[in-house]
């Protein structure tokens, strides 16, 4: 790996950091650095480094909630073990639809969907759907307030929803909590929702893409996805408390005029290109 392969990675890894769990579209920001800033390699490797580097991003969600989420803490009571063993069963869940139609049409999205025009479309969509619900919602009485009056139907419907970010574009961060507060669950509560479904989801989709690549990699593709692993972890982790602390105070609106913006640069960009 060439210290500019290495520079680039590092660069790929803070951009899926941050855009992985702000509702923005981690794969809208990767298409157009994949085409301003190429990483060297080949559309195989490619196609499996844009999943995989997500595993450095879940690492943040497993360090930052290893605690609520682990059923074994010798700090836990009875009860609160029984709960968290409730939070990973809706989980589950929430994750059946994504993993049934993500194993049975990965391929076959990718092929169809993998381009700048359907990801210019799901940006610029789902901001205006981002702006119309948090109208909606200024004067709305959210009545899933804390994890345990989320139901396993309210998972099942937010796992619906969480199928549509297997469109690019889309966002999934987005889908999800955007599902979840058109059900009535209140904004902290589908963000960590929506970030709990992601370890099972993405390590999934990460193992599909390991095992459909092969395990045979060069020294510099090894190096390039480390360091953007590492780079993801490490900026997931701020961007995870930053969103947090920002959906405690404020809605989503800003995002949503930011993906209509973005969407109509990328469809600007490659129009002129």
């Amino acid at each position: 790996m060439s210290f500019v392969q290495f520079l680039k990675a590092l660069l790929f890894g803070i951009v899926e950091g941050i855009t992985e769990w702000l509702p923005i579209s981690s794969t809208g920001h990767m298409i157009l650095l994949e085409d301003i800033l190429p990483l060297g390699v080949s559309e195989e490797f490619m196609e499996m480094f844009r999943v995989v580097i997500q595993l450095g991003a879940i690492l943040a969600v497993c360090l930052l909630f290893f605690h609520r989420l682990n059923p074994f803490s010798p700090k836990k009571n009875p009860r609160q073990k029984k709960q968290t063993w409730r939070i990973w069963a809706k989980v589950v869940a929430g994750c059946i639809p994504a993993g049934i139609l993500g194993i049975l049409f990965d391929d076959w999205i990718d092929t169809h969907f993998y381009n700048s025009y359907v990801v210019a479309a799901t940006l610029i969509i789902y901001g205006v759907l981002f702006i119309l619900l948090e109208r909606r919602n200024r004067k709305r009485y959210f009545s899933v307030e804390k994890f345990s009056q989320l139901t396993y139907q309210d998972a099942l419907i937010v796992g619906a929803f969480q199928v549509l970010a297997l469109i690019p574009g889309t966002s999934r961060s987005g889908a999800t909590i955007l599902g979840a507060m058109l059900i009535g669950v209140s904004r902290p509560i589908a963000a960590e929702f929506s970030f709990f479904m992601s370890i099972p989801v993405m390590f999934g989709a990460s193992f599909l893409k390991l095992v459909k690549f092969g395990f045979s990699y060069t020294g510099a593709e090894v190096a390039i996805l480390v360091t953007g692993m590492i780079s993801a972890f490490l900026v997931s982790v701020a961007a995870i408390k930053f969103l947090m602390s920002y959906i405690r105070k404020k809605d989503f609106t800003a995002f949503g005029i930011y993906r209509i913006v973005l969407g109509v640069l990328v469809v600007l960009y490659f129009a002129v290109k």
